[in-house]
């Protein structure tokens, strides 16, 4: 016979096989000295607790928080951050520390942050000195402009959108698709014309009135140039006052970013998909002349 106790119920359960005993019960027999089971037998209604000698380690609330997305940013860059730090660090890896005070207010490690439109993980923060510390691999200092960064630089920054915030840019998902090079740069009126020029392998995808991220900033393209394999845009006044854009040099790189839809269509055209629509859609169609290509064979 088992004895079964609760705080409102004390009753006697018939003795089982212990071959029916649940696996559960196994626990009891380990070396967990400081574990606190509870749980609830299914062959008796009234709850059955077994508790060991209590743990005095409390769990740290404060590190349980609400998941967010933290891979898509939307080109509206938050603040400009200055770079304090840059190099290899003691790991082997490449490190960069940056100053700033809008983007860690709330930061926490692992936390995904563009720095002129590169989506970084933050590896580590000091909330008092208002900097954060993010890693970069081989690849994202071959395909950015990041290593022409020193200290006293200025770059753009941005946190990755929460699913309440408002998507006032587009699509940014941080993923650099490449460098373009600024070749030209002219005032007209309180507004600032650039000119970029890159490679033929972005320019396909570079449309006039279409979205592009430069440096991490959501911007409109005015023209493209095919011949010259170039694009320009036009900056306010104000954006002018928020980016680090209109602080660089003719000569200097930027990075840029094109409109991912451009890329999925791109890619459901060369994968055959619109022909598998048209074959599912109008199937007399594809067997006739399925059957006239054989004929001719």
């Amino acid at each position: 016979m088992v004895l079964s106790t609760s705080l409102h119920s004390l009753c006697i359960i018939p003795h089982t096989s212990q071959s029916k005993i649940p696996s559960i019960f196994n626990l009891l027999k380990s070396p967990l000295s400081k574990t606190h089971l509870k749980f609830n037998p299914i062959f008796k209604p009234s709850s059955l607790s077994l508790f060991t000698q209590p743990s005095k380690l409390r769990p740290k609330t404060q590190n349980f928080r609400t998941p967010t997305i933290r891979s898509l940013f939307t080109g509206i860059v938050e603040e400009m951050g200055e770079i304090k730090q840059l190099g290899m660090a003691d790991h082997g890896g490449f490190d960069l520390k940056i100053h700033a005070k809008t983007v860690i207010e709330d930061v926490h490690l692992g936390d995904s942050i563009a720095v002129n439109g590169t989506c970084l993980t933050v590896t580590d923060f000091d909330t008092y000195l208002g900097e954060f510390t993010v890693g970069l691999a081989p690849e994202t200092l071959r395909k950015t402009s990041l290593s022409e960064l020193e200290p006293g630089s200025l770059v753009n920054l941005e946190r990755a959108i929460q699913p309440t915030g408002r998507m006032g840019g587009h699509f940014v998902q941080g993923h650099v698709d490449g460098t373009g090079e600024i070749v030209g740069k002219q005032v007209e009126g309180d507004s600032l014309w650039i000119k970029v020029k890159t490679d033929k392998n972005l320019m396909k995808y570079v449309v006039p009135k279409g979205f592009i991220a430069i440096d991490g900033t959501s911007l409109t393209v005015v023209d493209v140039f095919e011949e010259e394999l170039c694009f320009n845009f036009m900056l306010v006044a104000y954006t002018q006052q928020k980016v680090v854009i209109p602080l660089k040099e003719i000569g200097q790189k930027v990075n840029l970013e094109v409109d991912i839809l451009g890329k999925y269509v791109e890619r459901l055209l060369r994968s055959g998909f619109v022909d598998s629509i048209k074959d599912s859609r109008f199937p007399e169609t594809h067997n006739k002349q399925t059957f006239k290509q054989s004929a001719r064979c």
